[in-house]
């Protein structure tokens, strides 16, 4: 009987032992070893280890596997689609505008410095400077090439045209009074005295026979009146005022500015149309400032819109992205080139507690079938 127990208990140990060495190999042998081992040319049997020499059709299959269950188009709009994800995107928005763009402490010459616009005032005035200059360049060019007669519409022609016989008119009334009034009366008394004094003994005669030079500017001035009352003088001066102005309609604009100054012109109204723009004084104020509803209406309109034009523009372009990002691709990558034995840590790391156990169960079942042996023996 001692003999039985003895035999019992050293195969129950003999079969604990086998048990759980053989899993604790059968453990190890998943991951080492890492690399094959050969002898000359003669590779030895089940080396390299379970999933390193399967790495290649383990990192495929996880790839399928994250492709077709876990990263879908489906798991994605779940996840990044919903209504609620797309509210939080867009009051994040909202506040981020609010925030940077419509914010007092920051004026538009400040977002032009984080531009790298920190001369943007001075740039601009030199392309104030160049487009006046260009277009006064282009105005003189303009009068200096064309007739007064291209240049002014036919409307205003027509208006000068009118005005010619109201402007003889005025003239005829004024040249009246004038030569009516004691100035005029003087200017032609001096007329006719320097007339007479230029004749000589001629005038000295005609002074004498007709008197003084008095008497003769009655009668000259009398005769002046009629010249200028009658009818035909004005038809006279609207005539050669008429003819005048077709001639001067026909001549270069630039011919009557031949005197003028352009350079201190062209200068003087750069200065005006800097000071009027006042760049560097308008660039020192926040958006806000020139755009005061600006923030509700990038709230309110622009900023839902938008989000919700991305949300589904993304939406629809979700599953070409997820084609072209090729997802089953790098995990495959990922998973072939993740070292084994930082793989072995891992799973051992996280499955450490079961693979004792595995083993214990090993060795527990190894001793119940030497025990189980030992019986069978002990009987046969």
């Amino acid at each position: 009987m001692d003999n039985f127990l003895v035999t019992l208990i050293f195969m129950a140990v003999i079969g604990a032992a086998i048990g759980g060495v053989t899993n604790h190999l059968a453990i190890k042998m998943l991951f080492r070893p890492h690399e094959a081992i050969y002898i000359k040319n003669w590779r030895v049997p089940f080396t390299p280890g379970l999933i390193p020499k399967r790495r290649d059709e383990l990192a495929k299959q996880l790839g399928l596997t994250v492709v077709n269950y876990l990263l879908t188009p489906e798991t994605f709009r779940k996840k990044f689609f919903s209504k609620d994800i797309q509210e939080k995107v867009e009051q994040f928005v909202q506040a981020k505008v609010e925030e940077t763009v419509f914010t007092n402490d920051k004026t538009i010459q400040d977002w032009l410095s984080l531009a790298g616009f920190s001369n943007m005032p001075a740039t601009i005035e030199q392309k104030v400077d160049a487009i006046v200059e260009g277009q006064f360049e282009s105005v003189k060019n303009t009068l200096s090439t064309k007739s007064i007669r291209t240049l002014l519409s036919a409307d205003i022609q027509n208006t000068i045209d009118a005005k010619i016989p109201v402007a003889v008119d005025h003239i005829l009334e004024k040249g009246e009074d004038y030569f009516l009034s004691p100035e005029g009366e003087l200017t032609i008394k001096a007329m006719i005295d320097d007339f007479l004094s230029s004749k000589g003994s001629l005038g000295g005669m005609i002074n004498m026979f007709l008197g003084d030079s008095s008497s003769l500017m009655t009668k000259v001035q009398r005769e002046l009146i009629k010249f200028l009352q009658k009818p035909g003088t004005s038809a006279l001066l609207t005539k050669i005022f008429t003819q005048e102005l077709e001639k001067l309609k026909d001549r270069p604009a630039m011919d009557f500015l031949q005197d003028i100054r352009f350079e201190q012109i062209l200068s003087r109204l750069q200065t005006y149309v800097k000071e009027q723009l006042a760049v560097e004084e308008r660039l020192n104020y926040p958006i806000s400032h020139y755009w005061p509803e600006g923030n509700s209406w990038m709230k309110e309109t622009v900023i839902p819109q938008a989000i919700e034009k991305a949300f589904v523009k993304a939406e629809e372009k979700l599953e070409d992205v997820l084609k072209r990002l090729n997802l089953q691709e790098i995990v495959r990558e990922q998973v072939d080139s993740f070292p084994v034995e930082k793989l072995e840590e891992l799973v051992l790391g996280i499955s450490k507690r079961e693979f004792k156990m595995i083993t214990v169960l090993g060795a527990v079942l190894g001793g119940l079938i030497g025990i189980v042996q030992g019986l069978i023996v002990y009987f046969i």
